[in-house]
């Protein structure tokens, strides 16, 4: 310790030594010194060195510092010292505050870049950044903040090199991010710092930040910092989040698809109360509107930008975005920024321009938002940025929006013109801007007048009725005739700003409107004044700022030749390529229409949409307009050479390419028709496969529900026949699912119901039993005077049989409905008796509600058969109805049979009485005969003999009368 004290400058009795070679000791004891105590004082008293002794610090101590890293991993303090001692030796954001002015006077300023020379030699052994990687890993505080300083250091001065070697590290970057959820916010802020030198320029490693779950944290930090009220932590985030996304649609399809748009809105909300916009909170909105700038830039893919541009629709952040736009008191910049962001979250997409549109500004009466921007616009008081972002919100308004372009020239129209003029439209505001005396105020107003116009022939053809009143007592001109006159009366109006930016503005509005249309071509080529102004202008010999409004005037006049459809005999297209050979010259005219393309800010506009100058004085050129010169350079120049056999047959050309074009654009309206007509169909295809599909599903639900009910209700049958013998002991199971009161009352009303039914139906089989049983005394009277006449006639007994045989059938068919009706009578009894028990169940219930919940469903299924049952009833019933209509019929048969019985045996009564009557005739005679027969002396047979011989021709009697 006494060798330190006097290293540190303590007392001693010999001359002091030199910083150098204090260092060098220093370095010698860490080097050579076997007590980590020792080596600990000494690579402290290096850290303590190493801002004033940069340079000799770094020189002799790196060396002894990296192996320190190494070999004493198990002290953290030494460890921290030695990272310490090398950020204030590799970082350069310390020479500043360390220097010190009596030293640093007298030597050079040589070490701006002695930070990468020391990185450069740190960085050699692609050893040292793993081992520093390693060490960002420990928990230790002493540790791992002082190593992301260095690691983000390093990245500062070689940033390339060191990101090469941290991507081919295994889990190098995986390491890193552990940081962003590090509990100390220390070291957490200072991971988002490193994080952000780690990203910068290499789109590998952003894409692995961004799926290592990188967004959402970074999101969390933003709110629990406050979003845009939130300190520098929030502005770091903001920037990190910039570098994942800016040119990397990887990331930008992760971030959409992961739903962080939504997560955005939240960001916007600064309320109507916009006191307190502090710097910090000005900074952090910029960088947010700049955020939601790079999702829906321009140079995005289209696809990308698309999907961008609805989900933040949806979410509410167009909205939120509007509302910044119409509030009061944001700042100027804040203005700025949120205009140009609105643009380009509404450039090309139909949906956001139809909302925008809607937009009202909080004014009484209220404006829509368009035009209280335009107002902005055309006012020359306004900031410069403002207008240009006005601008720009303009054109992408009515980019690629056919209905906008509309309803912005309908404003102009005569037939919708406000004739009260208590409102003033986008159009009114755009005429006067294109004809006030600043110069600035007219570029934009002709610039956006022209992308109303852009590739929409109909608006162009329309926009030709425009009149305009120059002054009272004068007619109305046309808008083409006034922008021509201030055209060619050219540095006569005294304007303030460019004067060249007023005709440059003019000539881009006409090249654009008389571009493909031909109608408008003719309008311009009526006024005879117009082609010797602009070969006028193209001729003379003009310095250097006149050369571009030359340019533009070839380009128009090259215009008129190309869509000139030939209707004016003056103006065809052979004599004015004629006008310009003679005035002009063809290669003198190429030379001049080439003068646009050369143009210094002709190269800047063609770069991107938003127009982006910095000064007024630059402002000359449009986005849109660089493509359309572009396309038109070559075909005028083409154009000018071409002979008049050349035009012709490139006119048949022409129509023929138009009726191809016509046939063309027929069948692809035919095909697309029928492409919508698939699409329906197939949608209904998928409907019904859906449907069907899901009606399979339901039946097969259905019929699993049904047999599961079923085996339920058989299983709930058992127990309630178990139930009705144990009701005492088994009362809980009969309190099925809380039967209602009223369905039992229900219930009871049906039972009682079809009991009055039953016995009717038993009254009325009684009565017909009673006919039947009458029928049966009937027919056994019959029977006997059948038996007393069988001797006389043996074809009524056959008939008696059959009779007897259909009786039989009858007492059948009434066995089986007397069956069938005791079967009726116990089901009866059976729904009876689940009656009774069900009702004490129902006193029950109160006190065994735990059951209800598990017997519910048994309940509902008991009930749906016992519904069943009494339809089965019903069933029966008319099956009851039908056999005793039957039964009555048979009786009426039985009943005929009777008559047509009685009225034979009656008959064969009759014919017996006659044959006895004739039989005792015969014994008369018999009798006479004998006596005179014994009077006559002739021998007679005894009694007996007579009795047999009379019971003998009573046979033969009865033989005869069968023959018969």
């Amino acid at each position: 310790m006494n060798f330190l004290r006097g290293v540190m400058g303590g007392p001693s009795a010999g001359p002091q030594p030199s910083g150098a070679e204090t260092i060098q000791k220093l370095c010698d004891r860490v080097a050579s010194s076997t007590l980590l105590d020792d080596r600990r004082d000494a690579v402290r008293a290096l850290k303590s060195l190493s801002k004033k002794y940069r340079l000799e610090v770094g020189i002799q101590a790196m060396e002894h510092l990296i192996h320190v890293l190494q070999t004493d991993r198990s002290d953290s303090e030494i460890i921290g010292y030695a990272l310490d001692t090398l950020y204030n030796v590799i970082s350069n954001d310390l020479e500043e505050e360390e220097q010190d002015d009596s030293e640093e006077e007298n030597l050079p300023k040589q070490v701006d870049d002695l930070g990468s020379q020391f990185t450069e030699i740190f960085i050699k052994q692609q050893e040292n950044v793993t081992l520093l990687l390693t060490l960002v890993e420990e928990f230790d505080f002493h540790v791992r903040w002082p190593g992301v300083k260095l690691l983000t250091s390093l990245l500062k001065q070689q940033g390339p090199q060191v990101q090469q070697i941290i991507l081919v590290s295994p889990m190098g970057v995986s390491r890193l991010m552990d940081l962003l959820a590090d509990s100390r916010e220390v070291i957490r802020n200072d991971g988002v710092l490193l994080l952000q030198q780690l990203t910068k320029s290499n789109a590998a490693i952003q894409k692995i930040v961004a799926f290592e779950n990188a967004f959402e944290r970074l999101l969390d930090i933003i709110t629990e910092e406050g979003n845009s009220d939130g300190g520098i932590v929030v502005e770091d985030c903001l920037l990190l989040l910039q570098n994942l996304l800016k040119n990397n649609n990887s990331n930008q399809n992760f971030f959409k698809e992961g739903s962080y748009i939504q997560r955005m809105k939240p960001w916007f909300e600064v309320g109507d109360d916009n006191c307190g916009w502090s710097a910090q909170k000005v900074t952090n909105l910029h960088l947010m509107l700049q955020l939601v700038r790079v999702l829906v830039s321009p140079t995005n893919p289209p696809g990308a930008t698309s999907s961008c541009q609805k989900a933040m629709f949806h979410c509410g952040l167009l909205q939120q975005l509007c509302t910044i736009l119409m509030a009061t008191g944001v700042p100027a910049d804040i203005l700025t920024e949120t205009i140009n962001t609105v643009s380009e979250v509404i450039r090309g997409c139909q949906m956001n321009q139809d909302y925008f549109a809607s937009v009202n500004a909080p004014s009484n009466p209220p404006r829509p938002a368009i035009v209280v921007l335009l107002m902005s616009m055309v006012n020359e008081r306004q900031p410069f940025v403002l207008r240009c972002a006005v601008l720009y919100c303009f054109q992408c308004f009515l980019y690629k929006n056919q209905k906008g372009q509309g309803e912005i020239v309908s404003t102009l129209l005569p037939s919708t013109i406000d004739a009260t003029g208590n409102s003033v439209s986008a159009g009114q505001l755009l005429c006067g801007g294109l004809f006030s005396t600043d110069s600035l105020s007219n570029w934009c107003a002709a610039v956006a007048l022209a992308h109303a116009l852009q590739e929409n022939a109909t608006l162009k053809e329309q926009l030709l009725r425009v009149q305009l009143a120059t002054s009272i007592g004068n007619p109305p001109v046309s808008l083409l005739q006034q922008c021509t006159n201030i055209l060619s009366q050219g540095d006569k109006i005294d304007r303030r700003g460019s004067k060249v930016q007023t005709r440059v503005g003019l000539l881009m509005l006409l090249c654009t409107w008389l571009s493909n249309c031909s109608i408008a071509v003719t309008h311009f080529l009526h006024n005879p004044a117009n082609v010797p102004f602009l070969t006028g202008q193209i001729a003379e010999n003009l310095g250097e700022e006149e050369q571009l409004v030359q340019g533009l005037c070839a380009l128009l006049l090259g215009i008129s030749i190309y869509y000139n459809d030939n209707s004016l005999e003056n103006y065809r297209k052979e004599k004015l390529k004629q006008l310009i050979e003679k005035r002009i010259g063809r290669e003198n005219f190429i030379e001049k229409l080439g003068f646009i393309s050369k143009h210094e800010l002709y190269s800047r506009a063609a770069q991107k949409p938003q127009p982006s100058f910095s000064s007024p004085d630059h402002m000359m050129f449009d986005h849109e307009f660089t493509k359309l010169v572009k396309e038109l350079e070559g075909v005028i120049s083409k154009a000018i050479y071409k002979s008049s056999e050349e035009d012709k047959k490139e006119e048949e050309v022409k129509k023929t390419l138009e009726q191809h074009d016509n046939i063309v654009t027929h069948y692809k309206k035919v095909i697309r028709e029928q492409d919508q007509e698939l699409e329906e169909l197939k949608q209904r295809i998928n409907t019904l496969t859906s449907q069907n599909e899901q009606l399979q599903a339901t039946v097969t639900q259905q019929v699993s529900q049904i047999q599961q009910h079923k085996d339920q209700y058989n299983l709930l049958k058992v127990q309630l026949g178990k139930d009705t013998q144990h009701h005492n002991s088994h009362s809980d199971t009969f309190q099925m699912n809380g039967i209602q009161s009223e369905e039992v009352s229900r219930l009871k009303e049906e039972l009682e119901e079809w009991k009055n039914k039953h016995e009717l139906l038993q009254g009325q089989l009684r009565e017909k039993d009673s006919v039947i049983e009458k029928l049966k005394s009937s027919q056994l009277e019959i029977g006997t005077t059948e038996q007393s006449s069988q001797t006389s006639k043996s074809g009524g007994l056959e008939h008696n049989n059959e009779l007897q045989k259909e009786l039989e059938m009858l007492r059948s068919q009434i066995q089986l409905q007397s069956a069938e009706i005791s079967k009726l009578q116990m089901e009866n009894q059976k729904l009876q008796v689940m009656n009774t028990t069900a009702d004490p169940v129902l006193g029950d219930s109160s006190a065994r509600a735990a059951n209800n919940s598990e017997l519910e469903g048994r309940l509902e299924q008991e009930i749906k058969e016992l519904k069943s049952e009494v339809k089965a009833l019903s069933e029966e019933k008319e099956s009851l109805k039908q056999h005793l209509d039957s039964s009555s019929s048979t009786v009426a048969i039985l009943q005929d049979e009777k008559s047509k019985l009685q009225q034979e045996v009656a008959e064969s009564k009759k014919e017996q009485d006659d044959l006895l009557v004739l039989l005792a005739d015969q014994d008369q005679k018999l009798s006479a005969l004998k006596i005179k027969l014994k009077d006559l002396g002739v021998p007679v047979e005894d009694e007996d003999d007579i009795e047999s011989g009379d019971q003998g021709d009573e046979d033969e009697d009865g033989d005869e009368e069968e023959q018969d």
